[in-house]
């Protein structure tokens, strides 16, 4: 979710007129996924107790507040950065990208190589976006589909990320399969790389 609609969002929430109570839940699971566990502002909600009716007055203004307090933080682009350790996996990842961008300009190399290093990168950079985001598998086996799918309950990707996630995982699995027929086209693998390459650069910003 990009900052006009974390904004967009956390005033529809301020303005709800639904109970103190499943204001306080909304608020809460919305800071939890969209600021972290980790943030101030989830911490400060976690402090504000279920409502009683002679609360409701206190309960809101309080959520209102934590609220409003996330808005200016992203408001001042102050969202946007990303921790030191975050950034550190991404370069990681870049790094193998570039590796099998390389293997991809050898005539020596068949395209299957690239194929499972870009996976590879996808997976990790995956991975680390779920864990940077405390996010949980639910008892899924670990996977590029399993990763894809958590991230999309969360609403962090689209359905046309999952499609593009789906696709790229089948060129990997072949490849790793040694399903040679499936992966010996560099163009179909360039395409790999390069849709993969502009995902984690869409991502890159937001997901952590």
């Amino acid at each position: 979710m990009n900052p006009d609609d974390l904004i967009k969002q956390a005033r529809r929430i301020i303005a709800n007129k639904q109970s103190p109570l499943g204001k306080l839940v909304e608020a809460r699971e919305f800071l939890r996924v969209y600021a972290g566990e980790k943030s101030v502002f989830f911490q400060a909600l976690k402090e504000v107790r279920s409502p009683t009716t002679n609360q409701y007055i206190i309960i809101t203004g309080d959520i209102a507040a934590i609220l409003t307090a996330f808005i200016n933080y992203v408001e001042n682009g102050l969202l946007e950065g990303i921790s030191i350790e975050r950034k550190a996996q991404i370069d990681v990842v870049s790094d193998f990208i570039g590796q099998a961008d390389a293997l991809l300009k050898s005539k020596e190399v068949h395209p299957a190589a690239p194929a499972v290093i870009i996976g590879a990168a996808l997976e990790e950079f995956l991975r680390n976006w779920i864990d940077e985001g405390c996010l949980s598998l639910g008892g899924k086996k670990p996977s590029l589909d399993s990763y894809a799918k958590v991230l999309r309950e969360a609403e962090l990707i689209t359905k046309q990320d999952i499609k593009d996630i789906t696709s790229w995982s089948g060129l990997r699995n072949h490849a790793a399969h040694g399903e040679w027929s499936e992966v010996n086209d560099k163009t179909r693998i360039s395409l790999m790389l390069e849709g993969v390459n502009l995902f984690m650069r869409k991502y890159g910003e937001y997901g952590i």
